[in-house]
């Protein structure tokens, strides 16, 4: 009678996993106060839509052979010549990456992404097209929708992906205010896209670099893409960072510390984002992961 029940549990726990949807995120676990990351189990994490928990089916560490990246660093042509002195870091950044990560750089140009160098392992050769923003400020006039055209021209990928900006966030286009059309659908492109979105904020050239009206809902905007994707924002008031060198090395430790995560969602009646939240059953660790993820339906009989 026992083995009967058992079959029948497991039977009845296989029909709703039938019913439902493998979803694949990159998530970062990180650790409050200063604490060391603990390294987490997949019975440690909690998966919820809405009100429902959502079962964990895999739970892997993506460093060594699992970590394969590919880094897209993404530089605001109309940024202030303030960020020449931060290329020595950036350089130096690039070259420190692991083997198993390929590095491309693109500049921000006339609301589309200009790659100046594509994804490569040959890191020395990513560093060296690293140049000075050119300043105009017509060469940037909306970072986010070149966010957007970068993740069209990126194509699909097997391997984790992330974008570091660097940006004042400032676009005319958009406006300034709480809504902007082109950073929501950026932030949808990214999520769709499973990409991470990490930015570091840099003063805009022009009038944009002492107006706290365009300074304020740039940073606004920048955060809030960050938030949105499982990255995290680097900024201190809206002067030029000192260095970047601390925000770089913040960034490195987040790469070190992210996992693979598959759990089942409800499917969809069409593809589509749903809202999602991530927690942990260990004090003093936390999982920043996207507001939300891709769903695909549930295939059919006719699907081919």
């Amino acid at each position: 009678m026992f083995r009967q029940i058992i079959i029948g549990v497991a039977m009845a726990a296989l029909a709703v996993a039938q019913d439902k949807v493998p979803v694949r995120v990159t998530v970062t676990v990180d650790a409050v106060h200063g604490r060391p990351v603990p390294e987490l189990q997949s019975q440690d994490v909690l998966v919820y839509s809405g009100r429902e928990r959502l079962a964990v089916t895999e739970w892997t560490a993506l460093k060594d052979a699992q970590g394969g990246l590919e880094l897209f660093i993404l530089v605001d042509d109309a940024s202030s010549m303030s960020l020449g002195g931060e290329l020595a870091d950036l350089r130096q950044f690039i070259g420190n990456q692991p083997e198993n990560t390929l590095v491309g750089v693109a500049y921000m140009r006339a609301d589309s992404a200009d790659v100046v160098q594509g994804l490569t392992p040959d890191h020395a050769k990513a560093a060296r097209s690293l140049r000075l923003p050119f300043g105009r400020i017509a060469a940037g006039s909306s970072p986010y929708l070149a966010l957007s055209d970068l993740i069209k021209k990126w194509g699909t990928c097997c391997v984790r992906r992330e974008v570091l900006i660097i940006s004042s966030g400032i676009d005319p286009l958009g406006g300034f205010g709480p809504e902007n059309p082109f950073a929501d659908t950026a932030i949808a492109h990214a999520q769709q896209a499973g990409i991470q979105v990490f930015v570091i904020y840099t003063p805009r050239a022009g009038h944009g670099s002492h107006s706290f009206w365009q300074m304020s809902w740039g940073q606004n905007h920048l955060a809030q893409l960050a938030e949105e994707t499982g990255g995290e924002s680097y900024m201190i008031g809206y002067q030029a960072p000192v260095s970047f060198t601390p925000y770089l090395k913040d960034f490195g430790e987040h790469l070190k510390h992210q996992y693979a995560l598959t759990f089942l969602a409800n499917p969809a009646a069409k593809p589509g984002l749903i809202p999602v939240r991530f927690a942990c059953e260990i004090p003093g660790a936390e999982i920043i992961g996207p507001s939300k993820v891709f769903v695909e339906p549930v295939p059919t009989g006719d699907d081919h």
